[in-house]
């Protein structure tokens, strides 16, 4: 039981994020001319000292990149592989593949069955988890010190040796296929998918990294060992280890479990190219639905991009902690919604910024154009001082709780191989966001941001606001019946006859 409980305290990140929309209030008399009662922001933490930990990286023989970080405030150790390939990776037009590999790897090897591998890591009360995302596929196990070689020795097992057993293909595939039932009846779901389809066109990222229905069922076993032949190999992959073993330990541990594994000829990166900025309204009719979800944004920068982190901050304050320009005026100012956000997402071969907000079937149009405005005005106006200390405070404030477990510290640092970043800016993160100025916000808004080239999804009951849209600005559109959206159609509509 102890050894349960610690590897499970281990394994939870807690992310406190302050509150961007809450405030304190005060009343009193009109002083200087100001209107009372006034609000404002509570002052930020002081920030505490954070040295980010000690790690070196080796490469063995066969290519495979080790990285080891010292972590010994827990009895614990995280043991990450991540080959660089995901969704991105799929096979043309059969989206899906690499999300169900993943998805296998643990059901089973040609020398442990699913149940002895979960029974090998439940008695160490460890915990092991595999999946895929746009760029990447993982093995992650993290059990308490003393069984590192065990975590090794199966982490290397099921990455290297999946069964992709038949019963098994059919269970996990069944599994995938009730989940999208699931989450289709989800407009929030829909309006991400359509938005991505639209912002990336038929590039790898417009799909949906786990596939459609139809792609699942049309998923071979001969495709899922192709698959993982052609891109889980040493030369494609890096191991984090992370957690209270010495560096001797983890560099002798990957070198037993892991040297043996032959390299292979490096798969072709995806040459597809994202299409530009092209504005373009789409409304999935839902009838009966009582609100809106509203997606907009578009083509924006890849993770190693110089401008990706002032951009992001950027965009924090148009929507995100310690700015979020969209939650005033939406949800403080005209009370449409309970909340409105924009984010970044930055991938390895591109990058998309996306402003959200769910509101009322009638008040649609209106909260659209509040969306739409607020992006122009980011782009139009500076930015005050005041909001860029609130998106700086919070960036280096919560950076600090992104390193507090060896979990953590392997996402930081697996993430900056990802997508070749200077490992040595993980340091300096802090710094770097303190220095961005109100003029390198207004330049990267200008160079950027394409307000009259918006992508922008509208999942709700279309009889309810779409004669107000010509009067909001939004005099084109399409409307695609929920039953009719095909993603793989180039119109999003399936044709007429075919079941879906």
């Amino acid at each position: 039981m102890t050894r349960r409980f610690v590897v499970g305290v281990v394994c939870v990140l807690l992310i406190a994020a302050p509150a961007a929309g809450q405030r304190g209030g005060r009343t009193g008399p009109d002083v200087a001319g100001v209107d009372w009662p006034t609000e404002d922001p509570p002052p930020p933490l002081l920030e505490r000292e954070v040295t980010f930990p000690r790690y070196e990286v080796r490469t063995l023989d066969n290519g495979l990149q080790v990285v080891f970080v010292g972590h010994h405030e827990q009895p614990a150790v995280n043991v990450r592989l991540l080959v660089r390939a995901g969704a991105s990776s799929d096979p043309s037009g059969t989206p899906g593949v690499a999300a169900l590999a993943a998805q296998l790897l643990d059901q089973g090897t040609t020398t442990r069955s699913a149940q002895e591998i979960a029974r090998q890591v439940d008695y160490v009360g460890g915990a092991l988890a595999v999946g895929a995302a746009s760029d990447l596929s993982f093995v992650n196990a993290i059990v308490m010190s003393d069984s590192f070689d065990l975590a090794l020795d199966v982490l290397s097992d099921v990455a290297r040796h999946p069964a992709f057993a038949a019963a098994e293909i059919e269970r996990q595939r069944q599994q995938v296929l009730s989940g999208m039932q699931v989450s289709y009846d989800d407009p929030g779901y829909i309006a991400s998918i359509v938005f991505n389809r639209l912002v990336y066109g038929f590039h790898p990222y417009g799909m949906p990294h786990n596939g459609t229905p139809e792609s699942v069922r049309a998923i071979r076993r001969d495709d899922l060992v192709s698959f993982h032949n052609a891109h889980y190999m040493p030369n494609n992959a890096v191991l984090a280890i992370v957690g209270d073993v010495t560096a001797q330990e983890a560099f002798a541990g990957a070198e037993r479990a892991l040297g043996d594994w032959e390299r292979g000829d490096l798969p072709r990166a995806p040459t597809d190219v994202a299409p530009a900025p092209t504005r373009r309204l789409i409304v999935v009719d839902r009838p009966g639905a009582v609100q809106t979800a509203v997606r907009a944004g578009h083509l924006a920068l890849p993770r190693a991009h110089p401008d990706f982190l002032t951009f992001d901050v950027a965009i924090k304050i148009l929507g995100g902690e310690g700015g979020n320009r969209l939650g005033g005026v939406l949800r403080t100012e005209r009370s449409l919604t309970y909340a409105a956000s924009a984010d970044v997402a930055g991938r390895r071969s591109a990058g998309d910024f996306m402003a959200t907000t769910d509101t009322r079937s009638v008040a649609t149009a209106e909260a659209l154009r509040l969306t739409v405005d607020e992006i122009a005005r980011l782009q139009r106006e500076p930015v005050t001082q005041r909001e860029l200390r609130g998106a700086q405070d919070y960036l280096a404030g919560n950076f600090p709780i992104t390193l507090e477990t060896p979990n953590a510290i392997a996402t930081q640092v697996l993430e900056a191989i990802l997508f070749g970043l200077d490992l040595d800016e993980l340091e300096t993160y802090r710094e770097r966001i303190n220095r961005v100025t109100v003029s390198d916000i207004r330049r990267v808004a200008r160079a950027y941001l394409k307000p009259g080239n918006l992508s922008i999804v509208l999942v709700g009951d279309a009889s309810t606001f779409i004669d107000d849209l010509a009067g909001a600005g939004f005099d084109r559109f399409e409307v695609i019946p929920r039953s009719e959206l095909d993603l793989s159609s180039a119109d999003l509509k399936r044709p007429s006859g075919v079941a879906p």
